[in-house]
């Protein structure tokens, strides 16, 4: 892979992956739009990882508060709060990690890769997003996660792993629908990253091992440039998110899933 490449997947990462218009989709275009070939799933994962490492330095205090909470939930320490937190997050992880991994063992992600599944789902959930944020009302914080809204969420954020749907999205469309204010949806749906994208990235060891030492080079480097366009992107959205709705995201999403069947 040339550096250009290299900067031009990790941009469009870094900045899709918390922009709620879908990093997976944008990834899968990037061969058809250039001449460069698929990147592959390796460095998909590698861009997610770097993704994550931005999420956990941004939030480190929530990161810190759940690290508490899963020390508590077995016994060392004692807090109540942060065990319930932990918990919730830990649950409404469990339908993307089981989702995942059905399709990863029968060999089905490979066949979700193409720009017309992407182009309907940008439209689709987009306008979803749209009518959430619209009818949502602005009530919760992440410190009111329910049992409920942890599985709702959680169910939603499995739904990420077809291209075109939008991880932060799709999470952020199901926490707008249950009440949560825009800056907490966003901060729910980053937190409830956390775990799904390590646990993406252990399912990339065995590949990762497997791969020559110039494939293992790319997907460091090109980590490193998502961590830096990820955490300027993250922190731009959370001040967005305070002082303007989510109409624009709804509408970039429409109109390049039209012009993608309209292209391809």
């Amino acid at each position: 892979m040339t550096l250009f490449q290299q900067l031009l997947i990790a941009v469009v990462q870094g900045t899709t992956e918390f922009l709620p218009i879908s990093s997976s989709g944008h990834l899968i275009l990037i061969p058809y739009l250039t001449d460069f070939a698929d990147q592959g799933p390796m460095i998909d994962v590698a861009v997610h990882v770097g993704s994550l490492l931005a999420i956990i330095i941004y939030f480190w205090r929530d990161v810190l508060g759940l690290a508490k909470g899963g020390f508590a939930t077995v016994g060392i320490g004692k807090e109540p709060e942060q065990r319930r937190l932990f918990l919730w997050v830990l649950v409404g992880t469990i339908p993307a990690v089981a989702l995942g991994l059905f399709l990863k063992l029968g060999g089905y992600l490979e066949s979700f890769r193409f720009t017309d599944l992407v182009a309907i789902n940008l439209i689709v959930y987009g306008l979803l997003l749209g009518a959430a944020d619209h009818f949502g009302k602005q009530e919760k914080s992440f410190e009111d996660v329910t049992l409920r809204d942890a599985i709702l969420v959680g169910i939603a954020q499995a739904m990420a792993l077809i291209p075109g749907t939008s991880r932060s999205g799709v999470t952020m469309t199901a926490a707008r629908a249950l009440g949560y204010k825009r800056v907490e949806a966003a901060r729910f749906s980053f937190l409830l990253a956390v775990p799904a994208v390590a646990g993406a990235g252990l399912l990339a060891v065995l590949d990762l091992a497997e791969a020559s030492a110039a494939m293992q080079w790319d997907a460091f480097v090109t980590g490193v440039f998502t961590f830096i366009a990820a955490f300027a992107t993250m922190a731009f959205l959370m001040n967005f998110l305070k002082k303007a709705s989510m109409m624009v995201f709804v509408v970039y999403r429409v109109l390049m899933g039209v012009a993608l069947l309209v292209m391809f």
